[in-house]
């Protein structure tokens, strides 16, 4: 939604607006990482009344001497006020003590003992305020690091994107949408599609465990390495063992990717795949209303030197779905801890079977961003293909 205005919608004062600019005077007296608390009167309201107790102490009993009581509400006054404001109330407190001591005390006394608590003061109030500038100034460096971090991981973040299919896809015999939602900015999610040939295209899905930056940095290796193997030949079980022997070379054996790499022969209106570790996709046949399961078939890639994959196969009609997703959705979990789970995600995949691909996708997020309250605790990645043969791509001999 745009922060900008109609040109034909005048455009109001906000109600608390007037409130503020009444509230402006107190923001003299208070310091400045104190002015932006609430309520802003509420310093002042505590230093001046710990002033007017201890003066009325200290007018109340003549022996002994309360003047350092003093030291009280310049205290507070040296936390939450100005250090003008501040170093003016020593002066006040000890004017309201002179004119209220014993006149029976000789005049040097009076002076001396006086001054000696002046410059008390004076220490105790400037050792406060200078370490409240000192951690006024942590607080900044810390807020600044911590935007340039945030710039940082949205930078990151858009280079990951780059590394997402742009627009919408124009496979033969195939409509393709998927979508990735980072659970913390930058995403260890992956999924892409290129074409191999006029009628076969080529569809990958990973996930590497964890989240956060570590995961997107092996994420963004995984989609390199992808990228680099569409320079080569399509066959995927050496597709999956060069991309397993380089993601294991540069991890470590708490870091692996599952992935799930399939082929569509839209002429032959086949489905090979091979599924490593990752979550099974789900077939729907249209013909049937039956779902099948894509299993894994092998172990998630990085975990060790040497990857030994099948292949699977599965023919396809017109009107056959294909979902593959992340754990994050079935994952996704309500505040009783319960998850989404395989069997909401099947239910919602047959209802939604007749839809477009991309309003199928976007109602299975939907339906798990409903569940947890749009509260997800890992990625989130949705790719749905949906069959779309026709004569031009006839079932060959």
């Amino acid at each position: 939604m745009s922060d900008l205005v109609h040109p034909g919608v005048r455009e109001s004062k906000p109600a608390g607006s007037r409130g503020l600019s009444e509230k402006a005077p107190l923001l003299l007296f208070l310091r400045t990482g104190i002015a932006s608390s609430r309520p802003k009167w509420l310093p002042l309201l505590l230093v001046v009344a710990a002033i007017a107790a201890v003066a009325y102490a200290d007018h109340r009993v003549i022996v002994p001497s309360l003047l350092y009581l003093y030291i009280l509400p310049l205290t507070m006054s040296a936390i939450f006020l100005r250090k003008e404001i501040s170093y003016g109330l020593i002066v006040a407190c000890i004017l309201l003590h002179y004119s209220d001591s014993p006149r029976h005390i000789p005049l040097g006394v009076r002076i001396f003992h006086d001054l000696s608590a002046l410059l008390c003061f004076t220490f105790v109030v400037y050792v406060i305020q200078r370490y409240a500038k000192q951690q006024e100034a942590l607080l900044a460096t810390v807020e600044q690091q911590r935007d340039d971090l945030l710039n940082d991981v949205e930078l990151a973040a858009e280079v990951q994107r780059l590394f997402l299919p742009s627009g919408k896809s124009a496979m033969a015999g195939l409509e393709i949408a998927g979508m990735m939602h980072p659970a913390r900015g930058v995403s260890g999610d992956y999924f892409d599609y290129f074409p191999v040939d006029a009628h076969t295209t080529q569809i990958v899905i990973a996930d590497v465990v964890g989240k956060g930056v570590p995961a997107a940095l092996l994420m963004s290796a995984t989609a390199a390495a992808m990228r680099l193997e569409a320079n080569h030949d399509r066959n995927m079980i050496e597709q999956v063992e060069r991309l397993n022997a380089g993601i294991h070379s540069v991890s470590d054996s708490d870091r692996f990717v599952t992935l799930l790499l399939a082929e569509f022969d839209a002429q032959k209106r086949t489905l090979r795949y091979v599924n490593c570790g990752h979550n099974p996709a789900l077939l729907f046949r249209a013909a049937t209303g039956m779902l099948t399961r894509l299993n894994s078939s092998c172990p998630p890639i990085g975990l060790s030197a040497k990857e030994d994959c099948q292949l699977a196969s599965e023919n396809l009609m017109a009107g056959d779905v294909l979902v593959f997703y992340t754990d994050g959705v079935t994952e996704a979990e309500n505040p009783v801890a319960e998850e989404f789970g395989m069997d909401r995600l099947c239910d919602v995949v047959r209802h939604g079977s007749s839809l477009p691909a991309e309003d199928l996708m976007v109602g299975i997020y939907n339906a798990a961003a409903d569940f947890c309250g749009d509260k997800f605790n890992d990625d989130v990645t949705i790719l749905v293909v949906k069959c779309k043969f026709d004569s031009s791509t006839a079932l060959s001999s």
